[in-house]
Order: C-alpha cells, then sequence, then structure tokens
C-alpha cells in the first residue's frame, strides 16, 4: 500500500492549524518514555529504554514516502485526494487546502529532528528527540506528525529495550557460569514474524531484536538494516541462520518413521554444520533418551551440532525439569539432565556442566523475560551453564506488549506566538505525574553514564547539549551504522566489543 502522509494522522489534526492562537510561527515538541509501571526489565530500580528506529522513519517515512507520494506527485491531484478524503469524513469544506497547497510549493518538509545517538540507554523522562518548524507559515507540521512518529517508533524502541534486557540476563548467567560471551548474541533467536500485528511491525521489530543479538528467522529484518543502517552482510555479521524443520516436515516423514527422518537429516541431508531438529511433533522424551541414544555416535562423530527444539508444554519443566517430583522420569530430570546423561560434555572454569559440542537445545514456544530468567536460574542450580540453552524469541516476548509499556508521547512544550516564546506544559490534576510534560525549550546533557534534561532553556540553551540535528528540511543529516549502535549496546551490557563486532 502506498502511504499517503497527508492521511497519516488522527482526523483531529486536521484543523489543530485553525485552533492555534493568531500569529502562532512555531510548535517545538519532544518524544519522550514517561512511564515505566509496564515495563519489563530484569532491575526495578534501572528503568529506562534503548532508543532506535529513528533512522528508518526518517528515511521511509519523512524522505520516501513524503517525496514520492506528495511533492513529487501533481500538486492537484495530491489536493483533490486530500479535499476528497476530509469532505467526505468531515463534512465539505470543514477544513481548507490552501496550507496544503502551500507547502506542496515549498517542495520539502520544515523540520527539524534533534536526537540522541541510537544504541543509547535513556532513563524514563528523557526526551529522545526533539521536532520544531524550520518556516513560520507551518508550524501546523510538529504535530501534524505525531500519530506516524510514535507509531513508527514506540515498537522498535521497546523491542530494541526487551532484546537488551534479554542480552543482559545471558551475560549475567554467562559469566556466572562459564559460558562464553560470544555464544550470546546467537543466543536469542527470534521466532516472531509471524505472530507480530503486521509485516512492517515484523520487520522492524526483527531489525530491533538484532540491535543486541546475530540469531534471527526474519530475512527482511536484514533488508531493513542493510537499506537503511549502514550493514552490509558481505562484511559483517548483520543476522545469521541455520537449517532447521517444521512439524509438516516430521509429520510427512509419518510417526513410525521418525526415527529415519532424523538419521537422513543428520547423515544424508545435513551431515556437517548446525540442524535445528523440531523433535516434539509426537513423543518428545522418546526422541530425547530413545532416538538421540541410538544416534549418539552418529551426532558425535558430526562436524556440527543437532540441535534439538521442543515446541510445546511448559518451557522450564521441559528444558529443566522437576526433580521435587517422583518418579524420576526423564520428564521430571528435564531435557537437559537426560541429553547430559547419553552425551556427557565438559566442565566451564567456573564448575558447570557444558553438553558437548555436537548436541544442543533451542526452545521457542512462549518465552518470556522471566520464562528464560527461570531456566537460567534452574539450570544453575542443576549445575548447567547458561550456555546449554538457546531461547527462541517469538510474539510472546514481542507481541505482547504496548505504546503504554514505557509511556511514549509527543508533547508540544514551546512556541512563538506574535513573536513571543511561549514555555507551555501540562499537567493534569486527576494524574498521578505521569502526564505531566516537560515546559519551554529543552536540553539534554550527558552526565556520566547517564542523560539528564533541563528545561526552560533559552535559544543559545537549547543548541548545546547532546541532542543533534539529524533530519533538516527534508533531508537526513547524521546517521548511525548497524555497528555503531551494536557496540554502544553491548558496553551496556558488560560485553567485550572485540568479541562482539
Amino acid at each position: 500500500m502506498n502511504i499517503n502522509p497527508l492521511h497519516a494522522i488522527d482526523f483531529y489534526k486536521t484543523d489543530h492549524r485553525r485552533q492555534y492562537p493568531q500569529g502562532t510561527t512555531e510548535v517545538y515538541a519532544n518524544f519522550t518514555p514517561r512511564s515505566g509501571r509496564l515495563a519489563k526489565v530484569l532491575d526495578s530500580d534501572d528503568v529506562s529504554v534503548i532508543f532506535f528506529g529513528l533512522q528508518y522513519f526518517i528515511q521511509d517515512y519523512l524522505i520516501d514516502c513524503w517525496n514520492e507520494n506528495f511533492f513529487k506527485q501533481d500538486k492537484q491531484k495530491v489536493i483533490s485526494a486530500y479535499k476528497r478524503r476530509m469532505d467526505n469524513s468531515l463534512g465539505v469544506g470543514a477544513i481548507p487546502t490552501n496550507h496544503i497547497e502551500a507547502l506542496h510549493d515549498l517542495g520539502y518538509l520544515p523540520l527539524r529532528i534533534k536526537a540522541l545517538p541510537e544504541g543509547s540507554k535513556v532513563d524514563i523522562g528523557i526526551p529522545l528527540l526533539t521536532v520544531v518548524n524550520t518556516h513560520p507559515d507551518f508550524f501546523w507540521l510538529t504535530n501534524y506528525i505525531e500519530s506516524v512518529m510514535s507509531t513508527y517508533l514506540w515498537k522498535p524502541i521497546t523491542s530494541a529495550t526487551t532484546a537488551f534486557q534479554y542480552k543482559k540476563l545471558l551475560t549475567r548467567y554467562a559469566l556466572k557460569t562459564g559460558t562464553s560471551l560470544d555464544f550470546v548474541p546467537l543466543q536469542c533467536h527470534d521466532f516472531s514474524f509471524r505472530g507480530l500485528s503486521g509485516i512492517q511491525d515484523g520487520i522492524i521489530s526483527g531489525s530491533a531484536h538484532l540491535t543486541s543479538f546475530y540469531g534471527t528467522d526474519t530475512v527482511l529484518a536484514i533488508d531493513l538494516l542493510e537499506n537503511y543502517y549502514h550493514a552490509d552482510v558481505t562484511k559483517e555479521i548483520v543476522g545469521v541462520s541455520v537449517p532447521a524443520t517444521e512439524h509438516s516436515v516430521m509429520a510427512m516423514g509419518l510417526q513410525d518413521g521418525e526415527l529415519e527422518t532424523f538419521r537422513r537429516l543428520i547423515e544424508d541431508l545435513y551431515p556437517s554444520g548446525i540442524i535445528s531438529i523440531v523433535s516434539d511433533t509426537w513423543d518428545f522424551w522418546k526422541v530425547v533418551t530413545e532416538y538421540t541414544a541410538i544416534l549418539k555416535e552418529k551426532i558425535l562423530n558430526r562436524d556440527g551440532k543437532v540441535v534439538l527444539r521442543p515446541d510445546s508444554g511448559d518451557p522450564v519443566k521441559i528444558i529443566c525439569g522437576d526433580e521435587k517430583a517422583l518418579p524420576y522420569t526423564p520428564e521430571n530430570k528435564g531435557a537437559i539432565q537426560c541429553l547430559w546423561e547419553i552425551f556427557g560434555g565438559t566442565m566451564t572454569p567456573q564448575g558447570y556442566k557444558m553438553l558437548d559440542s555436537h548436541i544442543g537445545l533451542i526452545y521457542g514456544d512462549s518465552i518470556t523475560l522471566d520464562r528464560a530468567s527461570q531456566i537460567l536460574s534452574k539450570l544453575e542450580e542443576k549445575g548447567f551453564a547458561s550456555g546449554n540453552v538457546v531461547f527462541g524469541i517469538g510474539s510472546y516476548t514481542y507481541q505482547y506488549v504496548t505504546r503504554d509499556n514505557f509511556g511514549f508521547a509527543v508533547k508540544a512544550t514551546s512556541g512563538v506566538v506574535n513573536h513571543q516564546r511561549r514555555n507551555i506544559f501540562k499537567n493534569p490534576k486527576t494524574d498521578n505525574g505521569v502526564k505531566k510534560s516537560a515546559k519551554g525549550l529543552l536540553r539534554v546533557e550527558q552526565e556520566g553514564d547517564r542523560f539528564v534534561l533541563y528545561e526552560e532553556q533559552t535559544e543559545a540553551q537549547e543548541k548545546q547539549g547532546v541532542l543533534d540535528t539529524v533530519f533538516l528540511n527534508g533531508k537526513l543529516i547524521k546517521s548511525h551504522s548497524l555497528a555503531e549502535i551494536r557496540q554502544r549496546i553491548c558496553e551496556l551490557s558488560f560485553c567485550p566489543t572485540e568479541n562482539y563486532l
């Protein structure tokens, strides 16, 4: 669908131009995470977000969409389309078109966006960006793009933040149990594409996952990062995957031929490298305890790893078992313990068991940050290193979120009316303080490892600080590469950069 940028709004935006006081020539706004009350984080005393997605929004929407679907289109065609939509929804003549005609004549979007570097870790209440009109006739544009800016940005920021939380969790347990930090970027694999709310949601959320990890099944996420974030798969690892089966493949081989399907996969089709095999089409515990024992020598003699993928049940119990339950069955031992009894392995320097490198396990059904934490904790209790499991991260993680998880909002805080600057704000008496906005022109400084907001700044002060101009009058002014973003995030999660890039 070709998006008409004039229509990428809520209807009430159409006439705010006339509702502002007469003489208004500037509207200055910011985009800020306001609340962490619904945040899914490891440490409740460290609620922050990872900033990601602005560069895509600027290039895909503010530049490409506006240029191709507005500025390069015939003027009368775009005006007629706008008038048709407004007349038939709000009433004939309810919304004038002279301001739209003037914008088309101008030929570019007269806006300035200043932002923090993407990949930054930003506390709640600190603006990620500010936006202001650069031409006095188009003050109405600043908040005209509010809705589309919000819908483009809240999800990739939330997904990048969630991925960072997984990375931080995995790094903690890797350091604790002796798993190589080189393995962490591969330990969460994006399974979410089919479970997200539309193709763009899947692509941008999948790209956000790759700011902290390498593993993905979302092919289009790699395309986005190459197209918009200077990534290059021929020069760096952007996203990787492995051959893997699905239930239709296993079922087509029939239940009584399942062992032969396993044998064909690991001997004939994939005699080397990693192969991931979904293993619960019928009886997962039979696969774990019988088939692997039968195929043990074949697996150990392969140049690569056979990865079993359970896909149903309680992931904590499937992986870790329940040793308090009797009798001591495979189900109560858990998959990792069962595989250890068959294949053995090594001990890490910290004294934890690591499965033989030829066998592994990935679980990707209904994984959440809390469940991942439980699994790693229980594995540690049983004496197993965190690197014995890979998590498939799907829609239970990346779809069960809203804009309210971090309370994202665009709010105007300053403006100019009749050549006089006004510092404006909202502070609802009926609210608990979350919706109280900043006031006036804003400046953000980096002090130590945190960003600090200064309100009610002079125009000279607003030009200072760490909010840099990234978009100006229809052009991208400053950009960040995926490598730069990953490096910032890597430093935050205590992962040695040289091992990650």
